[in-house]
């Protein structure tokens, strides 16, 4: 089968590879993949990996590259291996790419499976991933979708699912004030999961017009705030209840002054959630944390019980996710028009999501 396999940075290559075996061992799912994303994560193992990739095998899947990439992904159902019971041949599934003991550690037993120190990924460190025609999967890794919604939403299900943890690690509820720090992918889906719980009003900042752009079409109603010609405190508070500032911001950069605006514009006892993943230390202004009594807290991944509820939510159109697509393409364009169209800042139309469609 053709599968799109990291190397080493800047080395991606589509080739062929042996197919799994037809008739999955006890426990797993043979999948002929759909549609998959492309993540950041995948994008920074392109340009600076391997990050999650791992050089010797992974203690617990024993996964190492060459690496099948690949997390945000679904298809349908080949075979099932013995013991599998509530999935079948034919089934259309979203992939819950996160992989673990089920037990023996103090977090898998209190089931907090994405906090597990032997965490891998489909995709990153398992054999298989989603940018290939075919995947093997643990039963726990694979969600049968409702007829209503699509395999293209089907392969949106993760990075809303993140979107929605980073909304709850916030506390985010009905008729609160949210800054989304970052325009891409995670930032608008943020936005799109902070109104699906009723947040008003929405603000979202970016340095890229472009995005910013896309970002207003999908939510008319947010506004916008580029910070290379605004503050994103003052633009906050000077349209939130009293001038103080929002309730929850929520930042999906990585990006050090992004938090540090975040931060700023968050009201007093607000809650600031960081999301985006930081290349290096970042040195906040820990006075403004403790002189406002705000909250800091992290938001990893998020926990594996979401899929159902992150279905329901796009299925029923509460969060429409399939809006932040912005282009298809088959996996033997992948590199040129997804990777590298993704990390060139110069182009004048800004993507979004671009997702690899397996069956082109």
């Amino acid at each position: 089968m053709k599968a799109l396999r990291f190397h080493a940075a800047k080395d991606l290559r589509v080739e062929h590879v042996d197919n799994p075996d037809a008739q999955p061992p006890a426990g797993q799912v043979l999948i002929r993949n759909r549609f998959v994303g492309i993540c950041g994560t995948d994008l920074h193992e392109y340009a600076y990996g391997p990050i999650f990739i791992p050089v010797e095998p992974h203690p617990f899947t024993g996964a190492h590259g060459p690496q099948i990439l690949g997390h945000e992904f679904g298809g349908v159902v080949e075979a099932v291996g013995d013991g599998v019971s509530d999935l079948a041949a034919g089934d259309r599934v979203s992939v819950q790419p996160l992989i673990m003991p089920r037990a023996g550690d103090s977090y898998t037993d209190r089931g907090l499976f994405h906090l597990s120190e032997n965490l891998a990924l489909a995709g990153l460190s398992w054999p298989w991933g989603g940018m290939a025609e075919y995947a093997m999967l643990n039963d726990y890794n694979v969600q049968k979708i409702p007829d209503e919604m699509t395999d293209e939403e089907a392969a949106l299900v993760e990075p809303t699912a993140v979107a929605v943890y980073a909304c709850d690690r916030g506390g985010v509820m009905a008729g609160n004030s949210v800054l989304v720090t970052g325009a891409g992918p995670i930032g608008v889906l943020t936005l799109l999961a902070a109104r699906a719980a009723g947040a008003e009003p929405l603000f979202v900042s970016s340095t890229n017009p472009a995005r910013l752009e896309l970002a207003c079409s999908i939510l008319p109603e947010v506004i916008p705030i580029n910070p290379h010609q605004e503050r994103p405190g003052e633009v906050v508070r000077a349209r939130t209840e009293g001038g103080v500032g929002c309730d929850v911001a929520i930042e999906c950069v990585g990006d050090e002054h992004a938090l540090k605006d975040c931060v700023d514009a968050v009201r007093k006892q607000g809650i600031v959630v960081e999301t985006g993943l930081h290349p290096h230390e970042n040195p906040l202004d820990w006075f403004q944390v403790t002189f406002k009594d705000i909250d800091v807290r992290g938001s990893w991944a998020c926990p594996t019980h979401y899929w159902p509820r992150v279905i329901r939510l796009i299925a029923s159109g509460l969060l429409p996710a399939k809006k932040v697509i912005t282009k298809r393409i088959g996996l033997d364009r992948a590199v040129v028009e997804g990777f590298d169209a993704l990390l060139d800042r110069s182009g004048k139309k800004a993507q979004l999501k671009i997702l690899i469609d397996l069956a082109a």
